[in-house]
């Protein structure tokens, strides 16, 4: 199995746990796997990246340009910023709910989202938009989402990862005091998933 995947979003998000979780079930599932992040500005709400490359084939751990399989996406903005990665016939799994910059507060562009939801629409045969704020209000908080939007990735098929596998890298990264919500998220999600036929 080769696959390819981009994980983006603003600092805060939990993009890197959940690339963490993504290598670490490859990994369990006996694949090479190579990973890397660009986190930025990070913790003051700037873009973090992560590139997860499973399999042989992959000599680096950076993920070139229309070379990956998927981009999960936590924010819509910065689906639209990391869209060149994507191959042809790839798969974009994007939130809904913007992130506001510091520059939207300070000059009320009126950025919504809604605009990038739909340029990703018009550029992507493969998009799955989901709300995080409906996905999670049942746990009470949208922190869970990092994992939710993992599990409508494996629900595809199109990871390749083993539900189970994530599973058990949830219960073993995740502090015990989060893990049952974390885990229902990610059942959640995988139903989402399972649900979308590319």
């Amino acid at each position: 199995m080769n696959k390819d995947i981009i994980l983006c979003g603003v600092g805060g998000q939990g993009t890197v746990l959940a690339s963490k979780l993504i290598a670490s079930a490859a990994m369990k599932d006996g694949q090479t796997v190579h990973s890397a992040e660009t986190i930025g500005m990070a913790q003051r709400g700037g873009s973090v990246i992560s590139h997860v490359r499973i399999g042989d084939k992959a000599y680096s751990p950076l993920i070139p340009n229309g070379s990956a399989d998927i981009i999960l996406a936590f924010e819509p903005a910065e689906a639209v910023r990391n869209l060149a990665y994507l191959k042809a016939g790839g798969l974009v799994i994007v939130n809904s709910v913007p992130v506001k910059p510091v520059t939207e507060s300070l000059n009320d562009t009126g950025y919504d989202g809604k605009e990038m939801i739909e340029y990703l629409k018009t550029k992507c045969r493969n998009v799955i938009v989901v709300n995080a704020e409906e996905l999670c209000r049942e746990f009470g908080s949208s922190k869970f989402f990092n994992v939710a939007i993992l599990g409508v990735a494996v629900g595809s098929g199109k990871t390749g990862l083993s539900p189970e596998n994530v599973l058990s890298e949830i219960e073993n990264r995740v502090p015990e005091k989060f893990r049952e919500l974390n885990i229902r998220a990610f059942l959640k999600g995988e139903q989402i998933g399972a649900n979308y036929d590319a």
